[in-house]
């Protein structure tokens, strides 16, 4: 399945893509794959335990949501699957405008 506007790749976690987070649940909702190329093959994460508690927390401290943080296994390789939906929130908002580029607004 190729990255399209409500499913993103990432090979590794950056606090940066919590404006990804932020994008999705402000517009239709959205996945973030972890430990995926940009092609959507598996890279295996080794700090995948420290990321299910981290990454939660980042979202919920940041942005007061929940989301969804689930570990993926395929053979020997895991990786996470974070499901973000649509939200009503009046915090910072971020609109996404391709699949690789974010654009900051308010409100």
């Amino acid at each position: 399945m190729p990255e399209k506007q409500n499913i993103e790749y990432k090979r590794s976690w950056h606090d940066d893509y919590l404006k990804w987070v932020c994008g999705f649940a402000n517009a239709v909702g959205g996945k973030i794959y972890i430990g995926k190329d940009d092609d959507g093959n598996i890279v295996h994460l080794e700090d995948y335990k420290q990321l299910m508690e981290s990454i939660p927390q980042k979202i919920r401290n940041t942005m007061g949501i929940t989301c969804d943080v689930n570990l993926q296994e395929a053979g020997d390789k895991k990786y996470i699957e974070t499901s973000i939906i649509n939200r009503n929130t009046s915090a910072k908002h971020y609109k996404r405008v391709t699949s690789n580029a974010v654009e900051n607004f308010k409100l």
